[in-house]
């Protein structure tokens, strides 16, 4: 078989990026950069206190989408190939280069020679094969998942000590940013024989990685130890840091309090928090500290409309919805400018982004026309009502979402005006996550998600990955709307980089022609950091890197 060299910085994904003319910065208070100038050198030793807003639940990488998980998994695991936060190119890390065949069906990986895990075993050819076979292929009998992020693994093949090939059963252009993220995080031997229960928390330092941080202490849903590996040297090539983490340690307390979390910084108890909140911004800038707001660049903070439900079946409704929310309300009323609205399904920032916000205006004289056009009459009561029934629709709040809750009431109090009763189902609830699989129980689903590919919109609407539409039915299989399932995969197998962008740009506008979502804002995570933190910097969808940080004096 023929093969393609490309170099190291011009992946798949690369290419794609260069297309879609994006970058993603991650956005600091004035001054930030003033700080770090005005402190000297950097400092080494110190531990950071790092409060986080919740308690990770899994450090199985293909799992561990979750923003708390993501804090720790991304200083720990490394990965195959690292992704520049600022450019999306894809460049050398643990792989020094590779090759791609012409339909995206093979991928060959050289390794470094020199990396071990923490517990002293090599990471060769050999392990890096046992990862992304456990990856791409799953094992249902210990509870363990395929990646979403991996398309089409075939299986791999053990060239030598430092060569892997890859292959595939369809293209999967997708696969090379893939083996950067941190669902591709790299594990020793002994951990990818693990079962589900063994990567949850209680366990966590016995999960071993080869990054510049092991855990040391865990107390289950309270703390986490991070500490600094002496030996660790085989930080990417393009980082400013090489060498050990400057940091001896950081201190994770999990603080789901707001107002605990943001006191604790400043007053000087923490250094570090996730999860400022829009209302506490600016207090937190007044205070002289900084805030950074960088974009997770993936599918926008959004509802989600189950059309397989009997009500929703009616494009007219679903349109009245969106025609019902004041969408710059929401986000003027509840964020502040580092939630940007969105204008489409797809972050600005995202690979493949095109423009869809025609689709999402704001029209209550528009919303009424609809839901009488479809048979819903006023009631007494000023909900709509057809065939004795009332409009009635139930919504989740997203307990990872800033200020779900908040959001959903003005949007409820909006559809409101228009004769639609929305309910939320609290996040807290015992039978909320079983109820989200429902399009009976749960109508709307409140949710986003993080990825800087062109893969992300199959993530969050294919139906063997989120399945956030309900698309697959999950009690008989069946699948509502073929075409949508074509597009996706269209976007995930398409070797053509020009032509993948196309069809996502085609998902995007079918989700919006058919009226399946609400995209609401472009979402960041907000973090706030002392004076003294120094060397702030994030992966490409915003999870914190840890690995340059330094404290000055």
């Amino acid at each position: 078989m023929s093969h393609t060299r490309i170099p190291a910085a011009r992946g798949v994904a690369a290419a794609a990026a260069a297309l879609a003319l994006v970058s993603l910065t991650a956005c600091a208070a004035p001054g930030a950069a003033t700080n770090a100038a005005t402190a000297g050198g950097p400092v080494a030793g110190g531990t950071l206190v790092y409060l986080e807003h919740q308690a990770h639940t899994t450090l199985y990488p293909p799992s561990a989408g979750f923003y708390p998980n993501g804090g720790i998994v991304n200083n720990v695991f490394d990965r195959l190939v690292w992704q520049d936060p600022e450019t999306l190119e894809l460049k050398p890390w643990i792989a020094t280069d590779w090759e791609v065949n012409a339909d995206a069906t093979e991928y060959t990986f050289n390794l470094r020679d020199d990396v071990t895990f923490s517990d002293g075993s090599a990471l060769d050819a050999e392990v890096v094969a046992k990862n992304f076979d456990l990856f791409g292929l799953g094992d249902p009998e210990r509870g363990l998942t395929v990646s979403e992020a991996i398309n089409n693994y075939a299986g791999s093949e053990v060239v030598d000590d430092d060569t892997v090939t890859f292959h595939f059963s369809a293209p999967a252009p997708g696969f090379l940013q893939a083996t950067s993220t941190n669902n591709s995080g790299l594990l020793s031997a002994d951990t990818l024989d693990f079962t589900l229960e063994q990567f949850a928390p209680g366990n966590s330092a016995e999960v071993i990685g080869s990054g510049p941080f092991t855990i040391t202490e865990e107390t289950i849903g309270s703390t986490l130890t991070l500490t600094a590996r002496d030996d660790y040297d085989w930080a990417p090539p393009d980082r400013a840091h090489q060498g050990r983490a400057l940091l001896d340690a950081v201190k994770i307390t999990v603080t789901p309090e707001d107002s605990v979390r943001v006191g604790a910084l400043l007053s000087g108890q923490a250094d570090y928090v996730r999860y400022v909140e829009a209302q506490d911004e600016n207090q937190v800038e007044a205070a002289g500290f900084t805030i950074y707001a960088p974009q997770t660049s993936g599918v926008n903070n959004h509802l989600s409309l189950r059309v397989r439900n009997d009500i929703l079946s009616d494009i007219r409704v679903r349109q009245a919805l969106i025609a019902g929310i004041d969408r710059a309300e929401v986000v003027d009323t509840i964020y502040t400018e580092n939630y940007p609205l969105a204008t489409s399904i797809l972050s600005s920032t995202a690979l493949g982004y095109v423009d869809t916000s025609a689709a999402f205006e704001f029209d209550p004289d528009a919303a009424a026309d609809l839901l009488d056009e479809a048979g819903w009459t006023l009631g007494a009561d000023g909900i709509r009502e057809k065939d004795g029934e009332p409009l009635h629709l139930v919504v989740n709040e997203a307990g990872a979402q800033p200020r779900s809750f908040e959001a959903l009431t003005l949007i409820s109090q909006q559809l409101k005006k228009v004769g639609v009763d929305l309910e939320i189902l609290k996040a807290d609830a015992g039978t909320a996550a079983e109820a989200i699989r429902d399009a009976d129980q749960v109508q709307i689903s409140h949710s986003m998600v993080a990825r800087a590919d062109l893969d992300v919109i199959k993530s969050q609407f294919y139906s063997l990955n989120r399945n956030s539409l309900l698309n697959l039915d999950y009690g008989d299989q069946s699948i509502g709307d073929p075409q949508l399932e074509e597009l996706l995969e269209g976007v995930a197998s398409d070797p053509d980089p020009e032509a993948r962008v196309a069809d996502s740009q085609a998902v995007q506008r079918y989700l919006a022609e058919q009226a399946y979502v609400i995209p609401l804002f472009e979402e960041p995570q907000v973090y706030g950091t002392s004076a003294r933190v120094h060397g702030v910097t994030f992966e490409s969808v915003a999870r914190p890197s840890f690995y340059e940080i330094w404290l000055a004096e």
